[in-house]
C-alpha cells in the first residue's frame, strides 16, 4: 500500500496563494503554484507567495507542477518555484500560454520551456500515481480539476470551480467524468471553499451576459468597464456587447493586452472583427457613444485605475460628464471601502457608477449547494476544505456533515500541516515551513514583520532624523545636533519641540561622552530612547527616530 501525505503550503485559512502537495511514496506532486495580493497592512509589498523551502529541499522527488487554470492564485508563484525546482509544468493550452507569460516576465527563468499541454482526456503514468484531469467551470476557459490515481483510491483536487448549467463551450463541467471518478473511488477530496458560506444561487454566465447587454445598450456616452484581466468570460461578454451595439473596445490596464491577444490567438476569445479593438492613442477618433474603455488588470488594479481616471492622473482617460463606469468585478470584503471611496470620486468627476453586483450574485466559486452536489457525486472518504478563509473552510465542513460525512473524516488544515494516511484516517504528523514570503520589487523574502512594522510607523507617525558630529578621541561634540522631520509635525508650528529635541540630544551625547566606555550602537540607542520618550510625552506619537552620529578625526 502506498504511503500518502497531503500538505498545504498555501491556500488554507486565506484567499489565494494556492499550493498543495500530494506525496505518494517518494514522489511529490505539486498542485497549483499561486500567489495572493497583499493585505492593507502589508505596505509596499507587491505580492505574497508561499514558502517553498520544503520543495527546494526535496526537489529531486518532485514529479511536476500541475496547474488547474490561468489565474494568478494558481500560476502566479510559478516563476519563483522554477528558480530552484526545475520540473515539468502541466496544464491546459490556455493555462500554459498564460503561465509562459508569467515566467517570461521573470529574468531568472524566462528561458524555461519544460511545459506540457494536457486536456480532460490526458492520462499520465508516473511511478507512484496516474495523473488525469476533468473539465470544470470557472471564469476562465479550459479550467481543469486534477486526479491522482493511487492504489488506495483517487486524490481529487478541484481547483477553483462552480457549477453553471448554462456554461458555454470551453467552460462546461464534465459531469459524466465526475461520476466516473466517483465510481472508481475517491480517497480524498481537496475542494474549493471560497463561496462555501453562501447558499444563494450564483448567477449563470448567460444571466450575467444579459445583464451586461442591458446596461451597455442603455448607455448614451462612453462606458468604462472595470474587470479583472484574467476573467476572460467577462471580457468576452464586453466584446459581444460592443459588437452588438456598434462600439469599439479600448484596452487599458496592466498586462490586459497580452492576455487578450494570447486568448484571441488561441481562439479562447472570439471577436467579430479585429477592428473592434482600438489602441488608446486612437480613441479620440471616435465619438463617445462609440467607445467602451476596458480598464482591466490584476485583482484590485482596475479599481485603482478608476481612481486615477477620476482625479485626472490616468495615462489615457479622464472621467467626464456622461461617462458610465461599470464595475463588473466582485470586490473582496477588504476592498469594499476602497470601492465606495472610488465611487464617490467618480460622481465628483461628473460620471456615474453601476456595479454588476447590484442586481446579481456573481462568483466564480461554487456555493454551498454546489459543494454538496460535488460531494454526493464523488462520495469521498476524506474531505480537505481548501481555498478560503477559516469561516469558509468551516462552512464547507458543516455542509459535508449535513450530507452524512463523519466529522472525524473532515480535516481543516493549517498551512504547513503534514497529514499522513493511516488505518485511522489522516493523522497530523508535524509540519513544514509555510510562512508568507513577501515580494517587494526584485527582492524575495527580505521584507519581514520588522520591515512592515517600520513602514507602518513611517506611514502613521513619520520619521524624525537627528544629526550630530563628535570627536571620539577628545570626547567632545564638534557640531551640535540638527533635526529634520518628515510626516511627523508641521515644522513652522513646532519649532519649540524641534529646538528642545536638539538640546536633549546634545545633553544625552555629552553625558555619554563623559563616561569611560564608548560604543557607537550604545550611543545611538541612548539617543533613540531619550528622544523617543520626549517626543511621545510632547505629542503622544511615536515617529521612527533615526540618529546619525558622525565622527571627526
Amino acid at each position: 500500500m502506498s504511503d500518502i501525505k497531503i500538505i498545504a503550503l498555501g491556500g488554507v485559512r486565506e484567499n489565494g496563494k494556492n499550493l498543495y502537495l500530494a506525496e505518494i511514496n517518494e514522489s511529490i506532486f505539486v498542485l497549483d503554484a499561486g500567489l495572493k495580493y497583499p493585505e492593507n497592512e502589508q505596505l509596499g509589498v507587491d505580492v505574497v507567495i508561499p514558502n517553498m523551502d520544503y520543495l527546494i529541499e526535496n526537489r529531486d522527488r518532485v514529479q511536476g507542477v500541475f496547474l488547474t487554470h490561468g489565474h494568478a492564485d494558481a500560476i502566479g508563484a510559478l516563476p519563483y518555484l522554477l528558480q530552484d525546482v526545475r520540473v515539468p509544468v502541466f496544464g491546459s493550452e490556455l493555462t500554459i500560454e498564460l503561465a509562459k507569460l508569467v515566467v517570461k516576465n521573470n529574468s531568472q527563468v524566462k528561458k524555461f520551456n519544460n511545459f506540457h499541454v494536457v486536456d480532460a482526456q490526458t492520462e499520465i503514468e508516473f511511478k507512484d500515481a496516474v495523473v488525469s484531469f476533468f473539465s470544470t467551470t470557472h471564469s476562465i476557459p479550459e479550467s481543469l480539476g486534477i486526479v491522482l490515481g493511487t492504489d488506495q483510491g483517487n486524490i481529487v483536487y478541484t481547483g477553483d470551480f462552480k457549477f453553471d448549467q448554462a456554461a458555454s463551450l470551453g467552460y462546461q463541467t464534465d459531469y459524466g467524468r465526475l461520476a466516473e471518478i466517483g465510481r472508481d473511488g475517491v480517497l480524498a477530496l481537496l475542494a474549493d471553499s471560497a463561496n462555501a458560506d453562501s447558499k444563494v444561487q450564483v448567477a449563470s454566465e448567460a444571466e450575467v451576459g444579459e445583464e451586461m447587454d442591458d446596461v451597455i445598450s442603455d448607455a448614451q456616452g462612453r462606458i468604462i468597464v472595470a474587470a479583472v484581466a484574467s476573467n476572460l468570460s467577462r471580457i468576452q461578454q464586453v466584446f459581444d456587447a460592443a459588437a452588438k451595439y456598434g462600439r469599439r473596445v479600448v484596452l487599458t490596464g496592466f498586462d490586459v493586452e497580452n492576455i487578450v491577444r494570447t486568448a484571441i490567438r488561441l481562439k479562447k476569445l472570439s471577436i467579430a472583427d479585429e477592428k473592434l479593438i482600438v489602441k488608446p492613442k486612437d480613441m479620440n477618433r471616435f465619438e463617445d457613444h462609440e467607445l467602451i474603455i476596458l480598464e482591466a488588470g490584476r485583482m484590485g488594479e482596475p479599481i485603482e485605475g478608476l481612481r486615477k481616471m477620476a482625479i485626472g492622473r490616468h495615462r489615457y482617460v479622464e472621467i467626464k460628464d456622461g461617462d458610465l463606469v461599470y464595475i463588473v468585478t466582485t470586490p473582496s470584503v477588504a476592498k469594499e471601502a476602497v470601492v465606495a471611496r472610488v465611487e464617490n470620486m467618480i460622481y465628483k468627476a461628473s460620471g456615474s457608477v453601476k456595479l454588476i453586483t447590484q442586481n446579481l450574485r456573481v462568483s466564480g466559486h461554487a456555493n454551498g449547494r454546489d459543494l454538496q452536489l460535488l460531494m454526493n457525486i464523488l462520495s469521498p472518504k476524506y474531505l480537505f476544505p481548501i481555498q478560503g478563509e477559516y469561516r469558509e473552510l468551516q462552512a464547507h465542513a458543516d455542509l459535508a456533515e449535513e450530507i452524512g460525512m463523519l466529522p472525524e473524516n473532515i480535516y481543516i488544515m493549517k498551512r504547513g500541516d503534514i497529514m499522513v494516511l493511516s488505518d485511522q484516517g489522516f493523522l497530523h504528523e508535524g509540519g513544514v515551513p509555510a510562512s508568507d514570503v513577501m515580494i517587494d520589487g526584485n527582492a524575495i523574502g527580505d521584507v519581514g514583520n520588522i520591515v512592515l512594522r517600520d513602514r507602518k510607523i513611517l506611514s502613521e507617525d513619520g520619521i524624525f532624523i537627528v544629526v550630530i558630529t563628535v570627536n571620539k578621541k577628545k570626547r567632545t561634540i564638534v557640531s551640535k545636533a540638527k533635526v529634520h522631520t518628515r510626516g511627523f509635525v508641521y515644522v513652522r508650528k513646532s519649532r519649540d519641540i524641534l529646538r528642545e529635541s536638539a538640546d536633549l540630544v546634545n545633553k544625552t551625547v555629552a553625558d555619554y561622552l563623559a563616561t569611560e566606555g564608548f560604543d557607537w550602537g550604545e550611543l545611538k540607542g541612548s539617543v533613540r530612547d531619550e528622544l523617543g520618550k520626549f517626543l511621545f510625552d510632547q505629542t503622544k506619537r511615536r515617529p521612527a527616530v533615526l540618529p546619525v552620529i558622525m565622527e571627526v578625526r
